[in-house]
Order: C-alpha cells, then structure tokens, then sequence
C-alpha cells in the first residue's frame, strides 16, 4: 500500500493534527454529501456487468445526479455512483488495490487525480477525447481530462474599495493597507491547491512570505468560500480570496449583492478544474469513455455553465455571468502541469510552519 506518499488522499490527519481539512465539494450548492462508508456499492452480477459503470464521485450527487439520470436513459448503462469527499474515496480505491472494480473516479480538483495517476491507477485516454480540452486542462500523459474548470478570485466590496485600488498580484494583498480587510479561508481545500500552485511557482520561501504576510495583515478567518463572499457582501471584509462561482450562487438569489470578481495577473487566480480519470480497475473502460465523452459534451457543459457556474472546458460553449474567458485570465499556472497540486503534504508542513494552521 502506497498510502505514504499520498497523503492528499488519506484524511490528512497525521499532517494536519487535527484539523478537518475541507477538501471535499465545495460546490455553489453547499449541500451534504454520503458517506463513503454509508454507500458501498453492491455486488455485481456477470449478467449485468457489461452494462454496469462504477463511479466513485467527489462531486456530490446534487450537482451531477441529473447527468448520471440522462446518461443512463441515452446509452441503456447502469450507473453505480458512490459519493463522497474526493480524498476519502481516493484513499478507498487505494485501500481496494486490486479487488477494486471502480471504472471511472470522478473527482474535485486536478490535486487528487495527479495522485491516483502517481499511484498508477489511471489509464490512458484516447486521443478523440483527450483534444477536446485544452491540453492546460488535462494530463501531459493523458491519464485525466478536466469537466470544469474554477478560477480563485479576488471578490471585494464595491461599496469598500475601488477596482484601481486591487493589487495586479496576489502579493499585494501583503502590503500593510489591507490590514484588517482580508477574508481567507486556510483549511478549505481550494485554498490549500492555490497555496501548492504558490510553491510550485514561487518556490517555498516566496510562498511563506505570502503566507507570513497575509497572516501579519490580521485576516478574517471563515469556513469556507461561500462564508467569505458573505462576509464580503456585508462588510466585514474588503476582499476575500474564493472560487469564482460562489458569487454568481449568490447573485443569482440577490443581483444587487456588493461584490464583483478580481482577477490578478499571477497564481492568484489559478485555474483548477474538476475531471474525471479511468482507472485501470475498469471492467467496461468502453462504457467509460463514452461516459467521459458525455460529460464533454454540449449539453453537459452547457448544464454545468448555467447550473453550477463552472467554466466549460470545451470550445462553443460560453460560461454563464460575467466573467472573464479563461483566456483573458492571466496567471502563472497557465503552463504547470495540474497534476502537481498533488503534493498537500508539503503545503500543509508550509502553512504550519507559518503558523496558518
């Protein structure tokens, strides 16, 4: 068992002493996912396995049940989806080795699946699926594809602080002017990815700086993105660092809401994505690609542009509110491979030894 060197996918509890990390879906919903352990998936007979796929989903069963439904009407395939927090259910395929029958796991973000294809329990895609996304957006050896893409933002109080007065760089946020005025989140998952794509491309003591001195500026410490946009829209904060959706949830029930969308120029605003890999366990990797095929088609990404504000990660279709194209996001992570946000482990010695957690 290769659990040591993913401690991205074992609960983390050994790195973290203690501390619940959200890496989970932290989706525009905000609901509740299973558990793992309280959703296994039942055995399987011969008769039905060829039309069977087994799907282990970090994304919870709000957001893509619908999609599960109508691939299923659409091709006659049988869908067992198992949902649960991406790292937890990573960590079960592990645990699984080779007993494991999982066909496809679907996860939060490129951390996760960069682990399992490290673990070398991936395949790899075929070329037809792999060109429909930017190769910025899947493996450099084709063993994942993202579904969606995220951007981290800067959302800030229109009512607060002017549009010239936002920093072009996440560094910015250091300078002594904002003190008091920072909403952050550092046990979120999509932060601590923001903190690994830091180290990757400013090294470790460049990202300890940040974290030094954002911890200096006294931030405003919130549970999670949607909290932060909250607390942004009533004031408590000027600025909070998030996920680009949880605002467009949030102005879709209040359009006058005080918040707008910051872009810098650097890691600040990191493009992360939502994908899926094939796993090597699979019995029906043919029902597989037609599902990962499905998920990439127009009609699912138009669904996930307009239901859960995502990025669409395929050319022809256009995100949803007004926000930037991936294009027009200028930041240094353009040409990392995502696969390396993988390493948690180092970012969590990091923002300990920072004294963040």
């Amino acid at each position: 068992m290769k659990r040591r060197q993913f401690v991205y996918l074992a609960g983390l509890a050994t790195v973290t002493g203690g501390f619940a990390i959200a890496c989970g879906n932290q989706t525009p919903t905000n609901t509740t996912e299973s558990s793992p352990e309280t959703t296994p998936v039942s055995n399987t007979t011969d008769a039905t396995l060829e039309k069977e796929l087994v799907i282990y989903s970090g994304r919870n069963e709000k957001l893509i049940g619908s999609r599960i439904k109508k691939f299923e009407q659409e091709t006659g395939a049988k869908l067992q989806v198992r949902y649960g927090d991406t790292s937890e259910l990573a960590a079960a395929i592990l645990e699984e080795g080779d007993n494991s029958r999982v066909d496809i796991f679907f996860a939060q973000d490129a951390g996760a699946l960069g682990a399992m294809q490290a673990a070398g329990k991936t395949t790899e895609l075929p070329e037809s699926v792999l060109n429909l996304v930017d190769s910025r957006y899947r493996s450099p050896e084709g063993k994942w594809i993202g579904i969606t893409g995220r951007v981290r933002t800067v959302d800030y109080n229109t009512n607060l602080v002017k549009p010239e007065e936002l920093p072009t760089s996440i560094f910015g946020f250091t300078e002594p002017k904002w003190k008091g005025k920072i909403g952050w989140a550092p046990t979120n998952g999509s932060f601590q990815s923001f903190v690994t794509a830091l180290r990757i491309t400013e090294g470790e003591e460049r990202a300890k700086q940040w974290l030094e001195g954002i911890q200096a500026n006294n931030p405003k410490v919130y549970a999670n993105n949607t909290s932060i946009v909250e607390g942004v829209s009533r004031g408590e904060v000027s600025v909070g660092f998030v996920n680009h959706y949880y605002l467009q949830t949030i102005k879709q029930a209040n359009p006058q809401t005080p918040v707008e969308h910051h872009f810098t120029n650097d890691v600040g605003s990191l493009v992360n994505i939502a994908g899926v890999a094939i796993l090597k366990s699979a019995r029906n990797p043919n029902i597989a690609q037609k599902f990962v095929e499905f998920m990439l088609g127009k009609e699912a990404q138009e669904y996930f542009a307009r239901e859960t504000f995502e990025y669409p990660l395929i050319s022809g279709v256009e995100p949803q509110g007004q926000l930037k194209s991936l294009k027009e996001v200028k930041q240094k992570t353009q040409n990392i491979d995502l696969s390396n946000l993988k390493d948690l482990e180092a970012t969590l010695k990091l923002m300990q030894s920072a004294r963040i957690l």
